[in-house]
């Protein structure tokens, strides 16, 4: 079955605090970690880079599995679209550091959502070529971009920096890959956007709207219905469904929607806030290590990005 051979997390060396955060803002501590939910976030230190932690990751994952270079033919960076360079390459940088030339490396941008369609053209890729590998790397470096000192940002102060690597083919060791259905709200698309200031681009918010919090709700769980029709399974089947952890409101509320049990979720808000496209591997990392999983448990993953876009894996565990 088509899907995950393995995985790699990479966090930063470096965290910002509920402090620090406060001390720039201006704002109330308790004010800032009812944001955050931890005392403490991953960030990138002094030096580091978003690619460098893709890179880290993948090569664990290349070295672990045996897999040589030249076996992998395709390289997708899935992100933000701001990467570290500007005008430039983190896919194809990454594979010549790893030692992959014959692979076609291209970038995804649709932020914390990149990681599931990343997949899905990967997955899409490798079905009929069982010699193939394809390699989906994962870089997020929100916090870089974030503007402590403006109280009105606090809303995304919960962001962190994280990296990672998937490796895919035709026959998946970790968990099959079943599908995925993803869908955008163009209506929420100027909500966020990057900035230009000096040398830097912040994230800004562009005005005030309601409903996002019920945008998310209805798009994940209607994205669940269909994806779950699709495959042929039901809600009572799914062993665990993993949310991205913009907001743990919004996670609690999707499980009730969905009639889940906050049992069959995880939650990691308490140690790491949002890690991009890396929250729902980082706990389906924490359920693999746990041994909390068994074979042929269904897995979802809902992930979603800005506001505006949204999507849910089908994985199948099959180590």
């Amino acid at each position: 079955m088509v899907g995950i051979v393995d995985f790699e997390i990479s966090l930063p060396s470096s965290r910002i605090t509920v402090q620090q955060m406060a001390a720039k803002s201006g704002l109330p501590e308790e004010e800032v970690r009812a944001v955050t939910g931890c005392d403490s976030i991953p960030v990138l230190g002094a030096g580091e880079r978003e690619w460098e932690l893709a890179l880290r990751a993948a090569r664990t994952v290349l070295e672990r599995t045996g897999v040589p270079p030249s076996a992998v033919r395709t390289v997708i960076y899935a992100g933000s679209g701001e990467w570290d360079t500007p005008f430039w390459s983190p896919a194809a940088k990454v594979a010549h550091e790893l030692g992959i030339e014959r692979a076609f490396c291209f970038e995804l941008a649709n932020y914390c959502n990149a990681v599931t369609a990343a997949v899905q053209i990967a997955c899409d890729t490798t079905a009929s070529r069982p010699d193939e590998y394809a390699l989906v790397l994962i870089g997020d470096r929100i916090a870089s971009m974030l503007d402590y000192g403006e109280p009105g940002a606090k809303e995304l102060f919960n962001n962190g920096d994280a990296g990672g690597a998937l490796l895919l083919s035709a026959s998946g060791r970790v968990a099959g890959f079943l599908g995925a259905e993803m869908r955008t709200d163009p209506s929420w698309s100027d909500y966020y956007t990057g900035v230009r200031e000096g040398e830097r681009v912040v994230v800004r918010r562009h005005g005030s709207r309601d409903g996002l919090g019920d945008a998310y709700i209805e798009n994940f769980a209607g994205l669940t219905a269909d994806l779950l029709a699709s495959i042929g399974r039901d809600i009572g089947d799914v062993a665990y469904m993993l949310v991205t952890h913009g907001n743990r409101r919004i996670h609690e509320r999707l499980l009730e929607e969905l009639g889940l049990p906050d049992t069959r979720s995880v939650f990691n808000y308490h140690r790491l806030g949002h890690m991009g496209n890396a929250d729902t591997l980082i706990a389906m990392q924490d359920l693999i290590t746990a041994k909390s999983l068994k074979r042929g448990d269904l897995v979802l993953h809902a992930t979603s990005a800005l506001g505006f876009s949204w999507g849910v894996m089908a994985m199948e565990y099959t180590s």
